[in-house]
């Protein structure tokens, strides 16, 4: 009796883990296809992922090559680029109203700024994703399913994005593009204590923090790319003209945070 029981829980184990590896298989090109239909819906931009991996039985899931692209009317080729995602999360909330993530790690993201001077693509984002998601109506269409079914709301308790680098162009000022690295940004409780956010909620206060922080590192580093074109151009009239420039970005990002 104890070896026919004991044959029946291997059975048993054996069952479990085959449907976890292929809820896993089916459900990764689901995932995989929201965000590239929910992304593009609230940023106004093209969004597309390589492939997503997905371990229910875990509670985890990876999200490989990321890439947020830029508003009409920017050159370089996208805003965001990410290789790796790692998720945490409660696999059994995904049958309920709210999907409870533990923990999300964005590894390495490359960020391009490219503008400065009358705005740039991430502060464009990140007006469009605002605009949708404090709107209820817009913000429920964009974050719907197949089928147009609402999706569940949100709730990430630590969301961390390291190891990031910014590559800045500056609109007027040729020749004197630079690669910043980024502080961590760690976000902590978001859609904790409600009823969670919609997926246009967090991906406009994701993507409000990263754009805060870069434009932050940015106005502290200008200065130092100033002193870099005295240097290479000497004390002519142009180094003169592109110092302007650079104060005039200053001034302009400095506004942009209220300072």
């Amino acid at each position: 009796m104890k070896k026919i029981l004991l044959i029946i829980g291997v059975c048993l184990l054996l069952i479990i883990v085959a449907v976890g590896i292929t809820v896993g298989f089916y459900l990764g090109p689901i995932v995989k296809y929201g965000i590239e239909e929910i992304g593009p819906k609230v940023t106004k931009v093209h969004v597309t992922v390589d492939n997503v991996n997905l371990y229910p039985l875990a509670g985890s899931a990876k999200v490989k090559g990321l890439m947020v692209g830029n508003p009409s009317g920017y050159q370089t080729p996208q805003a965001i680029s990410v290789g790796n995602i790692s998720v945490s999360m409660d696999p059994l909330s995904v049958f309920s109203n709210k999907v409870l993530i533990h923990s999300v790690w964005v590894q390495s993201p490359e960020v391009t700024f490219e503008g400065g001077l009358g705005g740039n693509n991430l502060s464009k984002i990140v007006t469009n994703a605002t605009a949708v998601s404090q709107n209820p109506s817009a913000s429920a269409n964009a974050s719907a399913g197949p089928g147009n079914r609402p999706a569940p709301k949100i709730e990430v308790d630590d969301f961390l994005i390291s190891g990031a680098k910014v590559h800045v162009s500056l609109k007027n000022v040729s020749g004197t593009g630079m690669t910043l690295p980024l502080p961590d940004i760690h976000l902590t409780d978001l859609g904790k204590g409600t009823n969670g956010m919609t997926p246009a909620e967090l991906t406009q206060a994701v993507l409000n923090a990263i754009t805060t922080d870069t434009v932050k590192t940015v106005t502290a580093n200008v200065a130092k790319l100033g002193n870099g074109v005295n240097g290479i151009l000497g004390s002519t009239g142009v180094t003169k003209n592109v110092g302007n420039g650079i104060n005039t970005i200053t001034n302009t990002i400095g506004g942009m945070l209220g300072k």
